[in-house]
């Protein structure tokens, strides 16, 4: 029993860590694809980077369109497995791509600067592989007005999984120290990541989650919820979504 609590409480830890990919396909997962295809236009026939990809889900809706399309997982484990699955990933760390300047028309960054060591660096290394004029970088990110801290967090040493309400609207110090592992965002201090980067912003905004889990246990409130709350992403109450959605375009003369 204890070997068994003690291997549950690493898998926690890890996935605190490293984040907790999709393992699902949802109507979430699908809104976002339509997103990340809307925010690409013709990219998508072009070459494309999934910058930190997990187990590839998205890669695995999008290289049927692309040229090529390449994951980058910075886990072994992860990055094996979605080998496995015929996609072609490499295992490396978002702060240090293994590829030329310049080489992709596409970046994804989903729900990943959030997670990585240093995530001005893993930013510059996103913007540099990109082509200029005209490569896109669609990222997702934690937004620091959400109500519950999606993550988890640490209380006495121990790593509790869950949501947790209003953990994000503590004062910073208090919020590092109950949430070290993750980091949430509000637009400037996103925007602090790309600050002298090439990119010119061509669109942003905050996006409610699908919340898929509601829907399965509770449909009729879990569709009434979710539509209410996603209609407030053309209202000022999108300050309170899930995720920043930002989609940059690479512009040398910058």
């Amino acid at each position: 029993m204890t070997s068994t609590l003690n291997t549950d409480r690493r898998d926690l830890e890890r996935a605190a860590l490293l984040g907790e990919p999709s393992y699902v396909w949802r109507a979430g997962q699908e809104r976002r694809l339509r997103i990340i295809r809307e925010a690409a236009q013709s990219r998508l026939q072009g070459r494309i980077l999934d910058d930190g990809c997990g187990i590839g889900v998205y890669l695995e809706h999008l290289e049927g369109e692309a040229r090529m399309a390449v994951g980058v997982e910075s886990d072994p484990a992860r990055a094996q497995e979605t080998g496995k699955r015929g996609l072609t990933v490499v295992c490396a760390a978002c702060e240090a791509l293994p590829f030329v300047s310049g080489f992709f028309d596409l970046v994804l960054s989903h729900e990943v600067f959030e997670h990585v060591r240093d995530d001005r660096t893993a930013a510059q290394e996103a913007v540099r592989v990109l082509a200029s004029p005209g490569g896109r970088l669609i990222v997702f990110a934690p937004n620091r007005g959400y109500p519950f801290e999606t993550h988890g967090m640490y209380w006495r040493g121990r790593y509790h999984f869950g949501n947790i309400p209003l953990v994000n609207y503590l004062p910073t110090s208090w919020r590092n120290r109950l949430a070290p592992h993750v980091r949430a965002y509000s637009a400037r201090s996103l925007g602090r990541i790309f600050e002298g980067l090439p990119l010119r912003l061509v669109h942003r905004t905050i996006l409610f989650g699908a919340y898929d889990n509601i829907i399965a246990w509770w449909p009729a409130f879990g569709r009434a919820l979710r539509d209410v709350l996603q209609w407030l992403e053309k209202t000022p109450l999108r300050l309170l979504g899930l995720s920043h959605l930002w989609i940059l375009e690479k512009d040398d003369s910058r």
